[in-house]
């Protein structure tokens, strides 16, 4: 049974993933914005722990983290929770920016910093799922691109880094898939919006989980996942 620390665990992807670990009996941590987000996951997922930690104040999360008990070891840190907003260059603000960079692309990095050790000592998985905006940018998904982008660039050097302590880095590049994001973004872009045109979350889940139960011979260091209807 490993231990696993999971963002985003409340809906699409992140509660797929939670949902199979949770059935295999694995040991679950799931990082909650509040304490009322807490609450509702820890009755999502009896069993399973909570931290709590807002993504969106990156620079908050060290003292956060260092207010509760955290787990000896994590066999994987998934970074699944994201944001989307969608904008012209042209009309997309700074204060729209920096919340875009902050939840996708800043909070992964300081969280990966603060657990690191943890990981380590495990001989861990880091997983960041990515988004197919994170290979390529089109018009009005520039700054979410731009994130994803930058979320790539980490994995990429963290692996690097971390190869000789064995620890693996996998990004996964999901294309459009059926999750309350979806939903949002079909809003954002004026466009009606059929979730049965989509990937289901738990085959990106099926994804994430072949790469994180692959024999320690091997890793897989990116993966994309194109909706295949």
């Amino acid at each position: 049974m490993g231990t696993h620390l999971i963002t985003g665990a409340g809906s699409g992807i992140g509660a797929a993933v939670a949902r199979r670990l949770a059935e295999r009996g694995e040991d679950l941590w799931l990082l909650a914005r509040d304490a009322g987000r807490a609450k509702e996951l820890a009755a999502q997922y009896p069993g399973a722990r909570t931290l709590v930690g807002d993504l969106a104040t990156p620079e908050k999360l060290d003292w956060a983290l260092g207010k509760q008990p955290l787990p000896e070891r994590l066999d994987s840190l998934m970074h699944i929770a994201g944001v989307l907003e969608l904008g012209a260059i042209g009309d997309f603000g700074a204060k729209a920016w920096q919340r875009t960079l902050a939840a996708n692309l800043v909070a992964p990095a300081e969280l990966t910093r603060l657990l690191l050790p943890l990981v380590r000592v495990a001989k861990g998985h880091v997983v960041f799922v990515n988004s197919g905006a994170g290979l390529r940018a089109n018009p009005e998904w520039g700054a979410y691109a731009a994130s994803k982008h930058g979320l790539k660039a980490l994995a990429d050097a963290l692996r690097g880094e971390e190869h000789g302590n064995g620890v693996r880095v996998t990004s996964v590049y999901p294309g459009r898939t059926a999750t309350p994001m979806q939903a949002s973004t079909h809003q954002q872009e004026g466009k009606e919006y059929d979730p049965t045109r989509w990937i289901d979350p738990e085959s990106v889940a099926t994804a994430i989980l072949t790469a994180v139960d692959l024999p320690r011979d091997a890793e897989i260091n990116d993966l994309s996942v194109r909706p295949g209807r």
